[in-house]
């Protein structure tokens, strides 16, 4: 890999997940003088980056951005999803409300959870790869609750609920966005 695919792929990946843009300049800045540095002294991009760069530049982004905006960030778009996920029983059925359960509480909660410390963790597997590893634990805990709780409704749930769940993740989901969009149009 060049040095130039190098840094595209770290650029794409910074702006992927929300970095500034001043940070991005700052960290491609640093990245240029260390692959630079690398080169003069006969050494290869693989010494500087690793065998692996989505992983080298997911953990300087890890690095880069505290601990307390990841977790916001995650869980905003954590609820975004989850307005978009609960919105869709209340389009498919036709209905202004929707009874819950404690075996739906229990598989949203531990999907969410997963997916989001999973995010937090190890950065991101993609979408799918996420919510496969999070459904692959939350079916067996909803079904378990279910089995001990039965299906006694919680609590009905209001249609103006889903969309107030979309709104803390909507600057976010925007901004990925826009950095997507932008990412293409440079590559």
């Amino acid at each position: 890999m060049t040095n130039a695919q190098i840094i595209a792929a770290c650029r794409s990946n910074w702006e992927y997940r929300g970095i500034d843009d001043a940070s991005v300049r700052e960290m491609l800045d640093e990245l240029s003088a260390h692959l630079e540095d690398a080169e003069a002294a006969g050494r290869t991009a693989r010494d500087v980056v690793g065998p692996d760069v989505r992983t080298f530049a997911a953990a300087w982004a890890r690095a880069r951005a505290p601990f307390p905006r990841r977790l916001l960030r995650a869980a905003s778009i954590g609820c975004f999803i989850a307005g978009w996920v609960l919105l869709m029983p209340f389009l498919t059925r036709w209905t202004t409300q929707l009874d819950v359960t404690a075996g739906n509480v229990a598989f949203w909660a531990v999907l969410g959870t997963v997916t989001v410390a999973w995010e937090l963790r190890r950065g991101s597997l993609g979408l799918l790869r996420s919510w496969l590893l999070g459904i692959c634990v939350a079916l067996p805990a909803a079904i378990l609750i279910s089995r001990i709780a039965g299906d006694a409704t919680l609590f009905t749930l209001p249609l103006w609920a889903p969309p107030l769940l979309l709104l803390p993740g909507l600057p976010y989901a925007v901004a990925d966005v826009r950095a997507r969009r932008n990412a293409a149009v440079e590559a």
